[in-house]
């Protein structure tokens, strides 16, 4: 097994200093190149020793034995720690695998993960076999411990998500508690088991991250004296200073929904801002077309191009984020002890790598991608397609709702009084109203609405991909919503579109329901045809995924449609309740 997490055997330890010695030769070499050396903030010329997954040297010395040692010319290469990637949400469709996998081709080595869908998804000991497994794959792969679903459960099933946390805290791939989206239960709430969750971490000293976007300096400093660590919601220059006056880690944000950075970039260079050892950049579980060019590079790019030193633009990148998360003796570096994570790059002003090794083995070598096509057991943690006991009925289609959902963006919506007649078997093209069921998975409940602001046209589309699980029915046409989950069912969940009897589109989620185990760039491709096609029917913004996945999140403004009914988001009040099937 893999040790880069926490520890090499002491049979690995006595080996890696063999090599120093020259009783070993380093499986690697790299000859005469110019490397970034991060805690002198210089670039440095000299050799990068490598034995097996593990650097043992940087500098000017030249190794005593390189009998078998794989030698390789670095005098055309600027090297740089492998990217970071401190804050992802590795289901946005893909799965974690192949997110990494796609991840450390482009550069970023090492992801921090959201682990909500394992609680939601999967037991617990099947979810910490995965992490085990996901050792295997080229990336460093570590996890957030959530304190809270982002949406509002059935209590049986809040209690199952709470029995979970703890265990999760404590596990050692787990290296943050968060993100905290339902601080104001804490803050105003009186929620003392949060605040327990939230003071053992500070016990097992791990950071941990909140989610306050516009927050005042009155919450940023209560929340700080309440034990966050980091925030990463800033839109702007200003917000991003106030957060780093009270001792923030700041997370600079470039994401599908929200491409902040070259604006705060951009407006910290215009108040002459010069310390930019507290940030680092991430890119908050973008949809996959997003990640077209990389994940961290396209950040460090962008800094680059702002006009941001090009020692502070890698360090965001690669070493900031290691040292926050207390990871540094192991990555965010090319100094002795470190994990083998190396971009090889053709210039130190373009963070785009020619080769990449991860873990000491090539993952992309002269501009061309090493593919292992290995196969992943799935199906042994209980990751299988979704397989659905029920049918929808015309009782399921019944919607009396006086309160409906608009679109203020692709994640904020607003209630609105309905005056539409909901009983017809389709609603006029020449309105923008479409039903919406939400229905849980198990068919028990279901919560029925209008939505305003998705489509203008489209008569279903049907998705298990969603931010609690359940299922997403909407559209404007009940037979073409019927037919649609039909489909679902016999693909084994997905994304389902249907238009006058015909299905125009469909996305198959094997993992779950919820992701598919597709390679990314198909996926990609697959999602650009769903936002083409949404387009055509009348959806006018620009991530539909995100849409679908925020509809019952708790953390957004200001109606939510979530297992247990509408609710009004400020005051945490249930407006209409979910109906028993």
């Amino acid at each position: 097994m893999n040790e880069q997490r926490f520890r090499w055997r002491n049979r690995q330890l006595r080996e890696h200093t063999a090599v120093v010695d020259g009783k070993l030769a380093p499986t690697k070499l790299i000859k005469n190149t110019t490397y970034l050396n991060v805690y002198l903030k210089q670039w440095l010329q000299g050799h990068i020793w490598i034995y097996n997954d593990r650097i043992i040297y940087s500098g000017p010395e030249w190794p005593p034995s390189t009998e078998g040692t794989e030698i390789i010319d670095g005098s055309e290469s600027y090297i740089v720690p492998g990217y970071i990637e401190p804050h992802a949400h590795p289901f946005q469709l893909y799965n974690p695998r192949s997110l990494a996998e796609y991840a450390a081709g482009t550069g970023t080595t090492t992801l921090i993960n959201d682990n909500l869908m394992w609680l939601l998804l999967t037991d617990k000991e099947k979810a910490f076999s995965l992490l085990e497994e996901f050792m295997n794959v080229p990336a460093s792969m570590y996890w957030w411990a959530r304190f809270d679903s982002q949406s509002t459960l059935h209590d049986e099933e809040q209690e199952e998500f709470e029995e979970q946390v703890l265990p999760w805290l404590q596990h050692d791939a787990v290296i943050q508690g968060g993100e905290l989206t339902a601080w104001p239960d804490v803050l105003y709430g009186g929620d003392d088991q949060m605040l327990h969750w939230m003071q053992e971490t500070k016990r097992s000293r791990k950071p941990m991250e909140g989610h306050l976007p516009g927050a005042s300096w009155k919450t940023l400093v209560k929340m700080k004296l309440l034990g966050l660590d980091s925030e990463h919601e800033s839109m702007t220059a200003d917000e991003v200073i106030e957060r780093l006056s009270h001792g923030y880690q700041t997370g600079l944000r470039n994401s599908s929904i929200r491409p902040d950075l070259p604006n705060i970039l951009k407006g910290l260079i215009e108040k002459n801002h010069q310390q930019y050892d507290r940030m680092m950049f991430t890119t908050d579980g973008s949809t996959p077309g997003f990640y077209r060019e990389g994940v961290i590079n396209p950040c460090i790019k962008i800094a680059l191009e702002a006009g941001i030193k090009d020692v502070d633009a890698y360090m965001m990148g690669s070493y900031h984020a290691a040292r926050h998360f207390g990871i540094d003796d192991r990555l965010g570096s090319l100094a002795p002890g470190r994990v083998a994570h190396l971009n090889f790059l053709s210039s130190r002003d373009n963070p785009n790598p020619h080769s990449v090794l991860a873990k000491g083995e090539w993952v992309r070598k002269d501009d061309k991608l090493v593919s292992k096509n290995e196969e992943f057991p799935w199906e042994t943690y209980g990751l299988e397609p979704l397989s659905l006991s029920f049918d929808i009925t015309d009782d399921d289609l019944q919607f009396s709702m006086p309160v409906g959902m608009e679109m203020v963006n692709e994640v904020i919506m607003k209630p609105y009084a309905l005056d539409l007649d909901a009983s017809v078997d389709r609603i006029p093209a020449e309105n923008d109203e479409a039903f919406l069921t939400l229905i849980d998975r198990d068919g028990e409940w279901k919560v029925n609405t209008l939505l305003k602001g998705f489509t203008d046209s489209l008569g279903a589309l049907i998705s298990s991909y969603s931010n609690t699980g359940d299922l997403i029915l909407l559209g404007k046409s009940r037979a073409d919503m019927k037919l649609a989950f039909r489909r679902l069912k016999e693909i084994g969940g997905g994304i389902v579109l249907v238009d006058d009897g015909e299905i125009v589109y469909e996305l198959p989620l094997s993992l779950g329901g919820v992701m598919t185990d597709i390679p990314m760039e198909e996926l990609m491709d697959r999602e650009k045809e769903l936002k083409e096609i949404l387009k055509k029917y009348g959806y006018t913004y620009g991530d539909p995924v995100y849409t679908l996945l925020f509809l019952s999140s708790m953390h957004l403004p200001f109606i939510r449609i979530t297992p247990v009914g509408i609710v009004d988001v400020k005051k945490n009040e249930v407006l209409y309740p979910a109906i028993m099937r």
